[in-house]
Parts: C-alpha cells; sequence; structure tokens
C-alpha cells in the first residue's frame, strides 16, 4: 500500500524542540524529492522545507532557516523534520508530501504554546 505516515507531533514551550517522522512505504523511497507542508489555523498550507533523492540537497521556507533541518534515511524509507528553537506561529498541522506522486500523509499537529 503507497502511503505516507507523520509522526512526533505535540505540544511544546516557546523555545522547544520536536523531532517529526514520515514513514512511507509501497514506492521507492529514494528515487523521490520529498516535502514538509504546514497548515496554521485559518491560514492556507505552505511548503516548510524541501529535501533530493539523496539528502544533500535541501531548501527552507525563510522564516524556519537556522531552525529546522530537513533530513532523510533511505535505508528506512523515513524522511524527519527537526525543528529547534520552536515558536508560537509554528503551531500548525505539518504533512509530508511526494511531490512527483501527489502524494499525502494524513499529517501531524505541532503546538507551541506555554
Amino acid at each position: 500500500q503507497v502511503q505516507l505516515v507523520e509522526s512526533g507531533g505535540g505540544l511544546v514551550q516557546p523555545g522547544g524542540s520536536l523531532r517529526l517522522s514520515c514513514a512511507a512505504s509501497g514506492f521507492t523511497f529514494s528515487s523521490y524529492v520529498m516535502r514538509w507542508y504546514r497548515q496554521a489555523p485559518g491560514k492556507g498550507r505552505e511548503l516548510v522545507a524541501e529535501i533530493g533523492t539523496s539528502g544533500t540537497g535541501t531548501n527552507y521556507k525563510d522564516s524556519v532557516k537556522g531552525r529546522f533541518t530537513i533530513s532523510r534515511d533511505n535505508t528506512k524509507n523515513a524522511l524527519y523534520l527537526q525543528m529547534n528553537s520552536l515558536k508560537p506561529e509554528d503551531t500548525a498541522v505539518y504533512t509530508c508530501q511526494v511531490p512527483r506522486m501527489g502524494l499525502w500523509g494524513q499529517g501531524t499537529q505541532v503546538t507551541v504554546s506555554s
């Protein structure tokens, strides 16, 4: 079954950290560029980060540069998003995506609040 399953979201205080994971199955994970998106309440979905097939090419939304790190482990068919120095404005549902397939996960909620 072709699918993406996110995990690792939760409630964290401002300045804290979380690591999101996205488990891929049913396709050749290492052949595809992967992305993390997020959608905050009442706002549109926005691209947070993208990573190339080998993991060496990455791109980030300006507001998360220096705080978030996207990575992947092709041996485990897994995508990650390490989020540090979290801010209340990072609160959103985070979803992984395979752009070339139009495949989306179900999302994981991240809430940054004191």
